[in-house]
C-alpha cells in the first residue's frame, strides 16, 4: 500500500512518484520489483536514485516532496530509462544464474549486482549471445572485490578504462550542474548554529534537540554547503578565517577526480581529495570492513557524495559540520581573544578545558615571549597549531562525519552530534599533548650535558 501523503499543496512525495513511474513501465522488471509490482527498496537506493535520477546533478530532485515541474521531470527520467532498466533486470537474472552455477553464497546479490547490471545494460543493452560468459566473469570479479573491501580491490575496480571514463563524465556533469545559493543562506545557518551550540557544553544547559532538528529539517547544512560553492568571505563573522576552514587548500574546492593512488602521509585537504583518496581513507581506517558496502557500491555512492554540498549526503551530518565549523571558528586555546563576542556555552566548555592543558600553557608562554622557542623551533611549530586550531579540528571532524556517511549512520539528535563535536576536540587536544611531550623528550635527549665531569681534589 502506498505511504500516506501529507498536506503539501501541489507537492507529491518523491517515493510515490518513483513508484508510479516504475509501475507505468510495465512488465519486464520483475527481478527488480516486489510481489506487488513496486520497485524494491534496493532498486530505488542503488539504481533509480544514484544512476537514473542522480540528485547530485539535479538538486531540485533531491528533496522528499516535489512540485509539478519536478514530478514531470522525475517521471520523464524514469520513462527514458525504461529500456535500460528492463535490460538491467535481465542481466540481474543472468548474474544470479551464474552465481548459483559457481556456488557463491557470500553477500547479498542485490547489493553486489544491481549497479553492475545497470552498467552492463548501459554498455551492452539486453543480454545477447555470449552474455552468459560475460555474466560469469562479472560474478567471479565481484566475488573478489566485494569480499575483499581492500585498497587493492578498490584499485582494481577503478582500473577498468570504461568504468573510469564513465565515472569521470559523471563527476564532470555533476560538478557543472551544482546549484549555489545566496551567501545569506550561510549567514542564517551560522546564526542558528550559534543558538544551538549555546545549549551545549554545560550540565545546566539543556541540549536543544529541537533547534538541531529544525536545522536538519530546513536543510541548513545543504544550503550552507551550496553557499560555499560561491566565492564567499566573512562567513564566520571575520575575514581572517577562510570560508572552508581548511577543508580545501584554495578559496573553492576543485572538481573531484577519479584518481588511482593515495598515501596516508600526503592526503590533501578533505574537499580536495580524489574519489580514490576519499575511499582509501575509509578503507584504511575501518576496523570492521565487513560492515562497509561493497567496493562497487562504495564507488557509486562516493561519486555522488563528492559533488554534494560539503562532500556529504546525509543532512544531519552536514548540519553537524556547520555546528563544528561554528565551534572551530571560535576555538582559542591560547586565550588570546578573551573576552570575545560570539562565544557560546560550547566554546567556553572546550576552550577552558584546552587552556588547562600543561602543553597549552607552555605554548602560551612561548607565544608571549620575545624568544619563544630557544630549542630550535620544534615547540614553536606546535604553538602555531594552537594559533590556528580550526584547521586540524575541521579536517578531523569531516573525516569522522564522512565515515558515518559511508556507513549510513546519521546523527539523529543534538546529544549524538555534540558527542562527536566534543570527541573530536578531545582527540585534537590529546594528539597535541602527545606531540608536545614527544618534542620535549627529543629536545632533552639532544641537549648536551653542560655540568661536565667533577675535578678530583
Amino acid at each position: 500500500m502506498a505511504p500516506p501523503s501529507r498536506s503539501t499543496g501541489e507537492q507529491r512525495p518523491r517515493a510515490l512518484v518513483i513508484d508510479g513511474a516504475w509501475r507505468a513501465l510495465g512488465p519486464g522488471l520483475e527481478s527488480l520489483s516486489g510481489p506487488g509490482g513496486a520497485p524494491l527498496t534496493r532498486s530505488v537506493k542503488l539504481v533509480v536514485l544514484p544512476l537514473v535520477v542522480r540528485p547530485a546533478m539535479r538538486p531540485e530532485l533531491a528533496v522528499d516532496f516535489l512540485g509539478p515541474a519536478q514530478v514531470a521531470r522525475l517521471d520523464g527520467l524514469i520513462q527514458e530509462a525504461g529500456t535500460r532498466l528492463a535490460a538491467t533486470a535481465q542481466w540481474f537474472t543472468l548474474l544470479k544464474k551464474a552465481r548459483r552455477a559457481l556456488g557463491i553464497v557470500a553477500g547479498n546479490p542485490q547489493d553486489l549486482y544491481f549497479q553492475r547490471c545497470f552498467e552492463l545494460a548501459t554498455e551492452y543493452g539486453a543480454p545477447a549471445d555470449g552474455a552468459d560468459v560475460t555474466a560469469r566473469a562479472v560474478v567471479e570479479e565481484l566475488a573478489v572485490t566485494a569480499g575483499g573491501r581492500t585498497v587493492e580491490a578498490l584499485r582494481n575496480h577503478l582500473s577498468d578504462t570504461v568504468r573510469r571514463s564513465r565515472l569521470d563524465g559523471e563527476l564532470a556533469t555533476a560538478w557543472e550542474n551544482r546549484a549555489p545559493v545566496p551567501v545569506a543562506e550561510a549567514a542564517a545557518a551560522i546564526r542558528l548554529a550559534g543558538e544551538v551550540l549555546d545549549t551545549c557544553g554545560t550540565p545546566e544547559a539543556p541540549v536543544d534537540s529541537a533547534g538541531y532538528a529544525a536545522m536538519v529539517g530546513a536543510g541548513h547544512g545543504g544550503l550552507f554547503g551550496r553557499a560555499l560553492w560561491a566565492h564567499t568571505t566573512g562567513v564566520w563573522g571575520t575575514h581572517d578565517l577562510p570560508a572552508h576552514l581548511g577543508l580545501t587548500a584554495g578559496q573553492l574546492p576543485p572538481r573531484p577526480e577519479v584518481g588511482s593512488a593515495a598515501s596516508t602521509a600526503t592526503l590533501p585537504a578533505p574537499l580536495d581529495r580524489s574519489l580514490f583518496e576519499r575511499l582509501f581513507a575509509v578503507l584504511q581506517s575501518s576496523a570492521r570492513r565487513e560492515e562497509l558496502p561493497t567496493v562497487t557500491e562504495l564507488v557509486g555512492r562516493e561519486a555522488g557524495r563528492s559533488c554534494a554540498p560539503l562532500g556529504l549526503h546525509d543532512e544531519s551530518l552536514r548540519v553537524a559540520l556547520v555546528l563544528g565549523g561554528r565551534l572551530a571558528a571560535g576555538l582559542d586555546p591560547l586565550g588570546t581573544e578573551e573576552p570575545a563576542p560570539g562565544r557560546t556555552a560550547a566554546h567556553r566548555a572546550v576552550n577552558s578545558r584546552w587552556r588547562r592543558e600543561a602543553s597549552v600553557l607552555r605554548a602560551r608562554r612561548m607565544t608571549v615571549s620575545s624568544h619563544p622557542d630557544p630549542d630550535g623551533g620544534a615547540l614553536d611549530a606546535l604553538a602555531q597549531d594552537l594559533r590556528t586550531p580550526w584547521a586540524t579540528y575541521m579536517r578531523r571532524l569531516w573525516v569522522r562525519l564522512h565515515g558515518r556517511d559511508v556507513r549510513d549512520a546519521p546523527l539523529d539528535d543534538l546529544a549524538s552530534a555534540w558527542e562527536v563535536l566534543e570527541g573530536v576536540a578531545r582527540s585534537v587536544m590529546m594528539d597535541h599533548r602527545a606531540r608536545v611531550r614527544s618534542a620535549l623528550r627529543h629536545l632533552a635527549a639532544a641537549r648536551p650535558n653542560t655540568s661536565g665531569p667533577r675535578s678530583a681534589s
